[in-house]
């Protein structure tokens, strides 16, 4: 990339510490090109709030916030739902968010005529990977810009004394400076303190958690709630038709009173290291466990137990910034196949953090309670001896042939 070319550049930015400095970075060191900022709005809330005015004081010719929202939820968020797919107990509120929103950068980019595109992923984390693969799917000749591998910045300390010295006004300080991700999904948190695995996250201290409460202190009385779900998809909350998305921010405001969705990990990275992270993900949670109960009456064993192990491979794909591949989009097929008659309702019992299930209804339920019962059925018992004899013969030929040869 010859920087004499880059004249105009297309940054994502979010209006954090990272792409806050940034923009007077790029004028400084590419030629006083021209700066365009694009912030794909997917449920940051207050995060958007003065968004422009920064852009525009720290050096950029204009701001674009693009309502991704239902895109989001609707094209990566129900995916993932749908395949159950979970990344070591993370729900990948970061990971599906990030093809969302660089697909929306790419869209700007070719719009404008942009010589590149910047992003301000730090070398150690996941992000820039999912960035850099999907711009390089809409745009493969696209030339990319990652500060973090170019500038001489070390620390999130030094980016502070960078945006000080530049005029650069920040919303966080030196004592709250965790690194966070905010959307409608979820929130993380990475940094200070939670870098020592052996301190407990601060989850009772005010200002901690934004999305929730801890479960110490949420109500002594439980709540209780229904989802109803058609192919996979939920379709209702309480009785109420509402879309996706609406369902997804009401789940979030009950289950954040309720203590539910916080999870504290150490994850494995793609790039090769171990990091920890503390997550709020009440909504989703909530989603996940009631579609999780729907599927054990709607789905056949085999079925079942197939989709638990692709749903690895999905979560992998999804982690690794691998949306836009033939073998997301074949596992999302296997998937939307699974979900052809995962319809019906779930009530679940929201009580401290704990998420008990409280009863599950389907026409397409394969429970038999006639069968299954412990009374009286038209099940004949007696069956069960041939079937224990053929299932059970390579045993016994084993047995016989490792006794025949014993006795040699």
């Amino acid at each position: 990339m010859n920087k004499e070319n880059i004249k105009k550049v297309v940054l994502a930015y979010s209006g954090g510490l990272d792409t806050s400095i940034i923009i007077p970075w790029l004028k400084e060191n590419y030629n006083n090109c021209e700066v365009i900022a694009v912030s794909g709005n997917v449920g940051q809330a207050d995060e958007l709030e003065g968004l422009e005015e920064k852009a525009l004081k720290t050096g950029a010719s204009k701001l674009y916030v693009l309502d991704l929202t239902d895109e989001y939820v609707d094209e990566y968020i129900m995916p993932c739902l749908k395949a159950g797919a979970i990344y070591e107990e993370y729900l990948l509120g970061t990971s599906h968010a990030r093809p969302c929103i660089a697909k929306g950068l790419v869209d700007i980019a070719l719009k404008e005529g942009a010589d590149a595109i910047c992003h301000g992923c730090t070398g150690k984390g996941n992000d820039q990977v999912r960035f850099e693969l999907t711009i390089k799917h809409f745009a493969p000749n696209m030339p990319i810009i990652a500060p973090w591998r170019e500038w001489d910045i070390k620390s999130r300390e030094e980016e502070i004394d960078y945006a000080e010295a530049h005029n650069v006004p920040l919303k966080i300080n030196r004592e709250t400076n965790y690194s966070k991700d905010k959307n409608l999904w979820h929130l993380s948190h990475e940094g200070l303190d939670l870098e020592d695995t052996g301190n407990e996250p601060l989850y009772e201290k005010p200002g901690f958690l934004e999305m929730g409460v801890s479960p110490l202190q949420a109500p002594d009385t439980p709540t209780y709630i229904e989802l109803d779900f058609e192919q996979g998809i939920p379709v209702a909350l309480d009785g109420k038709k509402m879309s996706a998305k609406e369902i997804i921010l009401a789940l979030n405001e009950i289950g954040g009173k309720n203590g539910i969705g916080l999870l504290d990990i150490v994850e494995n990275r793609l790039v090769g290291m171990k990091c920890r992270g503390v997550y709020e993900t009440p909504g989703g949670s909530i989603l996940y466990k009631a579609h999780s109960v729907l599927e054990t009456i709607c789905l056949d064993k085999m079925t079942a137990h197939e989709k638990q192990k692709l749903s690895i491979t999905f979560a992998e794909l999804v982690y690794n910034g691998q949306w836009f591949t033939p073998l997301r989009e074949a596992l999302s097929a296997f998937v939307d196949k699974t979900q052809e008659k995962v319809t019906g309702k779930v009530r679940l019992k929201l009580y401290k953090g704990n998420m008990i299930n409280a009863g599950v209804w389907s026409p397409y339920s394969l429970y038999s309670e006639e069968i299954a019962t412990f009374g009286e059925s038209d099940y004949d018992q007696k069956d069960s001896a041939g079937f224990i004899n053929l299932f059970g013969l390579p045993i016994k030929v084993q047995a016989m042939v490792d006794a025949k040869n014993n006795q040699k």
